[in-house]
């Protein structure tokens, strides 16, 4: 069963959402917000598999939401669900994580198809985003010199370092207040970013980049 949680400050949009969801008999949706600052909450609360997250809510927007999930529950897949359609803010979204971004206007299989695809771990973004968009992205991380520390999440930074001075993962769950379940998601994710498999490697990365010193 995917369990998921609904956030968009229109409650007909919710509903009507919802209907959609749970048409699917292997979908589940466990609980819904109005505003940014529940739907971290609930998320936090009710550990979904996928959160669907308006772009524009009051108070706190779709993106930010995206930001503070990917910090503190990188497990959860998030899917933007927005009326609009310009790059720069799929393009964002991307950036901060978000896992699919799916058009108001889209067909109801759309969003079915970003639920499913994001839940195994794959991006999904409705059409016409898609192809156009995506390379927009690529392009611009290539552009960048991009340089995969700077996708790591501060909490991420964290665990790096710890990894780097020895700490096991829960060692690390005790260094910052989290469970060690919690701490293993944070390393794997944090490895898999790197492209690193061995604590070796890690730690020559922390060392060349100035993260831990050899006094540490």
């Amino acid at each position: 069963m995917i369990r998921i949680v609904l956030a968009d400050d229109h409650h007909i949009v919710r509903q009507g959402v919802r209907v959609l969801l749970e048409a699917e008999p292997d979908f589940a949706v466990s609980g819904e917000a109005a505003t940014g600052a529940e739907a971290l909450r609930l998320a936090e609360q009710l550990q979904p598999d996928i959160l669907i997250v308006d772009l524009m809510m009051p108070g706190m927007t779709g993106l930010e939401v995206v930001r503070h999930i990917r910090e503190r529950l990188p497990q959860i897949q998030i899917i933007i669900l927005s009326m609009h359609a310009n790059e720069s803010y799929v393009i964002e979204a991307l950036r901060r994580g978000a896992a699919g971004y799916v058009l108001k206007e889209a067909l109801t299989a759309d969003l079915i198809r970003a639920v499913r695809e994001s839940f195994s771990g794959r991006r999904y973004l409705s059409p016409p985003l898609s192809e156009h968009t995506l390379q927009a992205y690529l392009e611009r991380v290539q552009r960048d010199s991009f340089d995969p520390y700077k996708a790591l999440t501060s909490r991420e930074r964290q665990v790096l370092r710890l990894v780097a001075q020895g700490y096991s993962s829960a060692e690390i769950a005790l260094q910052l207040s989290i469970s060690p379940r919690t701490a293993e998601t944070h390393r794997a994710n944090m490895m898999k970013k790197l492209n690193m498999h061995r604590q070796g490697d890690l730690i020559r990365y922390a060392l060349r980049h100035g993260i831990v010193s050899l006094d540490s």
